[in-house]
């Protein structure tokens, strides 16, 4: 066993911050990824920083640690950027959430009020104040909640600079190369089997998204319980007609269906997203991507004459309680990483310097007790 080594299992948002961050602390890092790093539900996501718009109830501890996460990501971009020389598309935003019905308005209200309660910056406005902020509004919407201090970042340019900055600290990306079983010992992990060859390493991370529970080798109490929930998502391009100045949801409560219209700087203004539970396909349906335009096209009508750019679906890994899977596990030097759900962009950081602090001094940091596998075992 090489007890300088670490190997992380997984190259999305999660596994490549954790890799950045160690790898900046000197050591050596191998990352493997079954495919391209950061192309699967990481590429397919909107970016949004959003704790404040999708606090949910009877959720507090990880509404508290998105917050946490939401305050250190400025840092994180600044210095990543400055690594790599590239810019991450971070922007402070905020999100205007909508509603057009009686009962809309009626669910918003009594949101606005948790939120209220729970402290949180937000503010209610009327429709016309709602589109004095944003005036591509329809005029049928009646009532909004503002939430200034939540932020988007590009995805993709994350993830692009993620990978740089991870090989330029130093770390080794082995993509297109799947983890055939994590390698243990007693109860002690020994590294990872690729390609029939034992990879030794003292700590492995387990940061394979939905992934994570079906890689071989993991003991029955140590496989995090992660399913895929599979997320559809569209790319528009705006025009001159047509340009989003910030984040705009819509939930209409009449059939559940949600819509969120993220505007990126190179134009792209994403539409998203599906929550559906269909295990691992990954297909397009028409019903989805109907639902998500309709939607859209209720809360702002300019979007129905703008080009299709791109269509696409990602599996979000959700964990039994849709909250994140993070520390040590009963296997000595087996490291949990996972089950970031929705919010694995928003995490990344917070994860990263959490994940980091754990291997560095052997203790687990207080933001993180929360959300071990413990949590999880009888």
């Amino acid at each position: 066993m090489d007890k300088n080594r670490i190997i992380i299992v997984g190259g999305g948002v999660i596994g490549l911050s954790i890799g950045w961050r160690l790898a900046k602390g000197g050591r050596e890092v191998i990352l493997f990824d079954r495919d391209r790093a950061g192309r699967a539900a990481s590429w397919a996501s909107a970016g949004m920083l959003t704790p404040l718009a999708e606090v949910r109830f009877e959720e507090e501890g990880l509404l508290r640690f998105g917050l946490e996460g939401l305050r250190r990501f400025p840092e994180f971009v600044a210095e990543l950027e400055s690594d790599i020389g590239r810019d991450t598309g971070y922007r402070p935003d905020g999100v205007l959430l909508v509603g057009i019905t009686r009962d809309d308005v009626e669910y918003l209200r009594f949101r606005h009020a948790y939120q209220r309660d729970l402290g949180l910056p937000v503010e209610w406005l009327s429709g016309v104040q709602a589109r004095e902020r944003e005036p591509h509004l329809a005029a049928q919407i009646s009532a909004a909640v503002w939430c200034p201090e939540d932020h988007q970042v590009d995805n993709r340019l994350f993830i692009d600079a993620l990978k740089l900055g991870f090989q330029k600290a130093g770390g080794t990306l082995r993509e297109s190369t799947p983890v055939e079983s994590i390698e243990i010992q007693g109860e002690r992990v020994r590294g990872v089997r690729v390609h029939n060859e034992v990879q030794s390493a003292a700590t492995v991370v387990l940061a394979a998204g939905c992934w994570s529970r079906l890689i071989p080798g993991l003991p029955g109490a140590v496989q995090p319980p992660v399913r895929p929930v599979r997320g559809q998502i569209l790319r528009l391009k705006m025009t001159a007609d047509l340009r989003l100045d910030t984040m705009v949801w819509y939930s209409r409560v009449s059939t559940s269906a949600v819509a969120y219209l993220v505007p990126k700087d190179n134009g792209h203004l994403v539409v998203g997203a599906t929550s559906e539970e269909m295990g691992y396909e990954t297909c397009l349906t028409a019903g989805g991507l109907f639902e998500l335009l309709r939607t859209a096209y209720e809360a702002v009508p300019g979007i129905y004459d703008l080009p299709i750019v791109e269509t696409t679906a990602g599996l979000r890994p959700g964990s039994r309680d849709d909250a994140p899977i993070l520390g040590k596990t009963p296997v000595e030097g087996l490291v949990m990483a996972t089950g970031h759900y929705r919010k694995g962009i928003l995490l990344a950081p917070i994860t990263a310097y959490a994940i980091a602090e754990l291997i560095f001094t052997g203790q687990t940091p207080d933001a993180i007790r929360p959300f071990g596998i413990d949590r999880f075992l009888s």
